[in-house]
């Protein structure tokens, strides 16, 4: 896979650089990082904190083959099992919080926000956009569970070291998608859920908490839940159901 690396100084977000970023002819995958944001995006109304030449914040600019619009969660299950596999060497105790945040225990390590384009009914170009706190030591937002990898290490990591690998994981994963061995990812996505297997509380759409045990993720990314007492089974889409999380 031919990789083009960018780096931005500083830029309002890296999603909206590659948005509109046309590559040259042969570029199969086009990594855009910079050391600020001034205006970095999370998953719908969200921003994301991170201060400036501290942390690692990125975008994948992809162009998907044998990808239509009923399966393009694969390409969201393939970026999360990359950044599981890099930030595990490190620490080890992460999982896959749905739908594609990192956690290192009950804490956010990385979150990413992706945009796909389509073209009739197949993915023509895909934006991942990742955030990994990588130093920064003190978050001043009101997110309520941030966590830095130097705060778990107790010392600060070489950031290019940390995206070197993130981009060769993240081809690696993507390469999988592209020869439709969709099986092994999804299976590895499943076993890294956070929460799998546990029974917790969650914030219903309706307001209401219940106690639902989280049994897996379908291919086309809803969340199922299995309810207690009757032993139904629930599901959601994103944004429908909130994880509680002592902070």
């Amino acid at each position: 896979m031919n990789i083009k690396t960018l780096y931005l100084k500083e830029v309002d977000s890296t999603n909206n650089f590659l948005l509109d970023y046309e590559p040259e002819n042969g570029e199969d995958m086009t990594v855009a990082w910079t050391d600020f944001q001034s205006a970095g995006r999370g998953c719908g109304t969200n921003t994301w904190e991170s201060e400036a030449g501290k942390n690692l914040t990125y975008s994948v600019l992809l162009f998907p083959k044998h990808v239509d619009a009923r399966n393009q969660f694969i390409l969201s299950m393939a970026n999360a099992v990359a950044l599981k596999r890099v930030l595990d060497a490190y620490l080890g105790n992460v999982s896959i919080k749905w739908p594609n945040d990192i956690y290192w225990r009950d804490c956010k390590l990385c979150g990413t926000l992706i945009e796909a384009r389509l073209k009739g009914q197949m993915v023509r170009r895909c934006v991942l956009g990742t955030g990994i706190n990588v130093n920064q030591r003190r978050f001043l937002s009101n997110a309520p569970n941030p966590v830095s990898l130097c705060q778990v290490l107790g010392h600060d990591v070489d950031r290019m070291e940390v995206l070197r690998a993130v981009t060769e994981e993240t081809a690696r994963a993507m390469l999988q998608v592209e020869n439709q061995a969709w099986e092994p990812l999804r299976n590895e996505y499943r076993s890294a859920l956070y929460r799998r297997g546990e029974t917790h509380l969650f914030r219903l759409p309706d307001g209401q908490t219940k106690a639902l045990t989280l049994e897996t993720v379908s291919d086309d990314g809803h969340l199922l839940l299995r309810e207690s007492s009757s032993g139904a089974l629930m599901s959601f889409g994103f944004k429908e159901i909130q994880f509680i999380i002592s902070s």
